[in-house]
């Protein structure tokens, strides 16, 4: 048995609705099972000795170790993660029979320490804002330095360290604003984007985070990863917003749990393969379950927004109980056709023209050919996007009108990183973020739809691919013919692997598909690659470049050439 980790939940998690620890351990099913009595039996002696009562101890078994957890208030969860790894150390001290582990001595002496950090943590005015704020129905966020009620416009932020007492604040000053999440494998940001376009386009004041940046309208706040909690936090505190739309990814919802416990609306826009082999996602059922915790958000009064040619949600939304609008490249589903019966909502395709469909009857929003996204239709998984983009914006108060205003003015360029297509000299790039398999499947399927004398693809993956899947991608690669493949090294995204051995791997692919030696070629650098791409490209080519260590430098470059 192995600790693999121990932190705190600070939100809706896989083991409960509240906050609290977990520590997660590696190990066998069976060892799993010894291991749960031992640690629960040692936890509910440290938690009754710290008369934490009311306080729930929970686990979940998963692949490859089990997760061992327990709530506790927020003002005092490092002496949970205390608690919980006291625990662990006891059972295990048991399960490998350390000599000299005197379990009694080891209790009291760690019941000193966490009584002590107890006694530092403990913040009466913290839980006494939060309940108030819960009696009142009051959106509530809190990190270690500050602390909030309300949001966006309707909110106000105070320091850890001068809360307000209950009784000299005005209640009544504080609201929320629509909110909206997307979570998924594939999409999540084109699909964040659109939908901040849209409501922008029609006059709010929307904050958005993302895996890229965060930012109010068009104003770019910080550039990065913020798709945690920390950059929903981010948004929801800057009092000029009216509306929020928060990427959410698999990360922060594993690592911390929900940032929002009450959304309006919350997109799932589909399951794949992708970040599998880390403890708690590593297969596709896991990772479906770190994603449906978005769906707890919206179970009381909002709406879960669901791709219905996802036949993994599909599945999973048989037993959600609340308001669930689906979106469909298939306007004939048999899901959507059951769910209208039944007097539900969809977005779906028709033809070529996106719709919105009830049992009163169709709206027509557009044809794809207006979405420049879609690239007239050609790009199908942008056409997905714009659907679940549609089926969100609606539940924040947009009109068909407002949509099809939106979907039709938020131009390639509004979108960087994902899916834009230049010219250069006559050679069409097309340049995207893809780098799991269903995503590069999607961008090709697109690709085979552009003319070209010959196609270039130039690409890499990260090393904490499991092989099987990086070998997947280069077999998506082959199904389009490809006149020559560009593997970039990317040193940053060795993972833990040796230093070429990712391109072995994906040559091996390449040559036992048919692919000849002469036909590949390797640099360490994608902008090398770029540059050999070009190089090599003549009148009427297409070069998909792939930009894994980050698409910037690479737009840049292509602007400067295309002079766009």
């Amino acid at each position: 048995m192995e600790l693999l980790d121990s932190r705190r939940f600070t939100g809706p998690n896989l083991l409960s609705d509240q906050p609290g620890s977990v520590v997660d351990v590696g190990c066998t099913e069976s060892e799993s099972k010894i291991l749960l009595p031992i640690w629960e039996h040692y936890v509910s002696e440290i938690m009754e000795k710290l008369d934490w009562v009311n306080e729930s101890i929970m686990h979940r078994i998963l692949s490859g170790g089990i997760s061992l957890g327990i709530s506790a208030p927020i003002d005092v969860l490092y002496a949970a993660s205390s608690v919980n790894s006291l625990a662990w150390e006891c059972a295990q001290a048991e399960l490998q029979e350390t000599p000299g582990f005197n379990r009694s001595a080891h209790i009291h002496n760690g019941l000193v320490l966490i009584k002590a950090e107890i006694k530092e943590e403990s913040n009466p005015a913290l839980l006494d804002l939060q309940r108030i704020a819960g009696e009142k129905g009051l959106p509530f966020l809190w990190d270690d330095d500050e602390v909030s009620i309300g949001l966006g416009a309707g909110s106000k932020t105070w320091p850890m360290d001068a809360l307000p007492e209950v009784e000299t604040i005005d209640w009544a000053a504080f609201f929320s604003v629509p909110l909206g999440t997307v979570t998924g494998t594939n999409g999540k940001t084109t699909t964040v984007r659109l939908a901040q376009h849209i409501l922008m386009h029609a006059g709010r004041n929307v904050g958005l985070s993302s895996t890229d940046w965060i930012s109010i309208n068009n104003q770019i706040l910080d550039y990065g990863d913020w798709s945690g909690p920390g950059g929903a936090r981010q948004v929801l505190r800057n009092q000029t917003i009216d509306t929020a739309i928060l990427e959410v990814a698999r990360g922060g919802l594993l690592r911390r749990g929900l940032g929002a416990l009450r959304v309006d609306a919350a997109v799932i826009t589909n399951l794949s393969e992708d970040h599998l082999g880390d403890f708690g996602s590593r297969n596709l059922e896991e990772l479906l379950n770190i994603k449906w915790l978005t769906s707890r958000a919206v179970e009381t009064d909002g709406a879960l927004i669901l791709n219905a040619d996802d036949r993994l949600l599909v599945k999973k939304s048989e037993d959600f109980k609340g308001k669930i609008v689906w979106f469909s490249l298939d306007g004939d589903n048999p899901v959507i056709v059951r769910h209208i019966e039944s007097g539900g909502t969809a977005f779906v395709l028709s033809g070529s023209i996106l719709v919105r469909t009830s049992s009163d009857g169709e709206e027509i929003i557009c044809d794809t050919g207006e979405v420049p996204l879609t690239m007239n239709g050609v790009a199908r998984h942008n056409i997905a996007n714009a659907l679940a983009a549609s089926a969100l914006v609606e539940q924040l108060g947009m009109s068909v009108q407002q949509i099809r205003s939106g979907l039709t003015t938020m131009s390639q360029d509004s979108n960087p990183g994902r899916c834009n297509l230049f010219n250069i000299n006559g050679v069409s790039v097309l340049v995207d973020f893809a780098h799991n398999p269903a995503a590069i499947q999607a961008l090709f399927e697109m690709a085979e739809a552009l003319p070209a004398k010959r196609r270039l693809l130039a690409f890499s993956q990260p090393g904490d691919r499991p092989d099987a899947l990086i070998r997947q991608c280069a077999r998506n690669a082959i199904r389009i013919e490809l006149d020559r493949v560009i593997i970039s090294e990317l040193a940053e995204y060795h993972r833990g692997r040796k230093h070429g051995e990712v391109f072995a791997m994906i040559k091996d692919e390449l040559l036992t598909s048919g692919i000849s030696e002469s036909e590949i070629l390797h640099f360490e650098e994608e902008m090398k690659s770029l540059e050999a791409a070009l190089e090599w490209a003549e009148h009427g080519d297409l070069v998909i470049m792939l930009a894994l260590g980050g698409s910037a430098p690479i737009l840049k470059e292509l602007e400067r050439k295309s002079g766009r």
